[in-house]
């Protein structure tokens, strides 16, 4: 039987590629410039052929040998750098970063693969992306038949409530083959109010059962955690984070004197300086998860902010996934990270398609 055989460009730490191994999928190769953020890769993902490069030095033929073109049908994945997208960025149209997606468009015109997946920020639909998301697209409809959408990944298994652009595309040469009408984008695993018999969203309190933290202080127990570390507070937040959890949970609940001049008289970001919400999925866990005055990121009972452990399974990574780096690499690479679970929804919807088509 034909097996799916996927590359993952821009793989970060490898959420992508825990994902797709979760789903059945064996990944071959994976592109990387970040040389932490390969260390956590490799050691995580032996068995995969990294190139830590610029993906504008890699060419399709760097891959050639990695898989029988007759025999394995190719999964081409890409995240690329997604900032200039960002809607709390001001980048746009002309940030250089946004140009990185064609650089995966050249190598999927390069490679011809069989199958794409593609996942970034919702901005990337909107106004600062459309015209570049738009432009990769058209150079795609000749070749491939996609479909795409914003989803949100609690309704893939994922402890968070965070809105992605995800992409899949098939050959349409290889869609005459198969036995198959249309590609289409990953069923849902779970549901907010139970609907269609789906369990309901994982929450927040994934986090819960490690061994208790101080703020600024790595665990070094008795126990097998890796990762459990957080950053330090300040006195003064050590003060508000106090009245917050013990009134509203948000920083409106301050007295005068701890509100910073910045927040005064204004309601935006109301989630920095938050307490995470345990009862519900978490918000979106970005490069500052382990800052608490970057998101609703305190911890529900301690005082200190999350650490990389408890981020890192609001990323729906295993507690053996172990992560390297300083306390601010960790919180980039845990951050900026594909859900696992919700690549895994993509790998299961390659593996099936695969399967009808024989």
């Amino acid at each position: 039987m034909e097996k799916i055989k996927a590359i993952d460009l821009f793989s970060g730490s490898g959420g992508t590629t825990q994902g797709l191994k979760k789903a059945g999928l064996e990944v071959i190769a994976a592109v990387e410039i970040d040389e932490v953020a390969n260390q956590t890769y490799s050691y995580n993902n032996p068995e995969v052929f990294l190139f830590n490069k610029d993906i504008r030095e890699i060419s399709g033929n760097d891959f050639s040998k990695l898989y029988d073109s007759r025999q394995d049908k190719l999964l081409l994945v890409a995240c690329p750098p997604c900032q200039g997208f960002s809607s709390i960025r001001r980048g746009g149209e002309d940030d250089v970063r946004n140009e990185l997606v064609f650089e995966y468009l050249r190598l999927i015109n390069e490679m011809k693969p069989d199958f794409l997946l593609m996942e970034n920020v919702s901005g990337m639909t909107s106004k600062k992306g459309k015209k570049i998301f738009n432009e990769f697209k058209k150079n795609l409809e000749d070749d491939y038949e996609i479909i795409y959408d914003v989803l949100n990944a609690a309704d893939y298994g994922v402890p968070q409530t965070r809105k992605r652009l995800v992409l899949h595309g098939i050959k349409k040469s290889l869609l005459k083959k198969m036995k198959v009408q249309n590609v289409n984008l990953p069923v849902k695993t779970h549901s907010y109010n139970g609907s269609e018999g789906l369990p309901l969203w994982k929450k927040a309190d994934v986090i819960l059962g490690l061994p208790n933290l101080e703020a600024g202080e790595e665990y070094q127990g008795d126990e097998l955690v890796y990762n459990h570390v957080s950053n330090g507070l300040s006195e003064k937040n050590m003060q508000r984070i106090s009245i917050i959890r013990n009134g509203s949970g948000s920083r409106d609940s301050l007295p005068e004197e701890l509100i910073l001049d910045c927040h005064k008289n204004k309601v935006g970001h109301s989630d920095v300086y938050g307490i995470l919400d345990i009862s519900k999925p978490a918000v979106t866990i970005t490069g500052g998860c382990m800052t608490f005055s970057k998101g609703r990121f305190g911890h529900p009972y301690e005082n200190r902010a999350l650490s990389a452990r408890e981020a890192a399974r609001l990323q729906s990574f295993d507690d053996n996934y172990v992560f390297f780096g300083n306390k601010a690499q960790l919180a980039r690479q845990i951050g900026n990270a594909v859900p696992v679970n919700l690549a895994k929804a993509s790998g299961t919807y390659f593996i099936n398609l695969l399967g009808e088509g024989n």
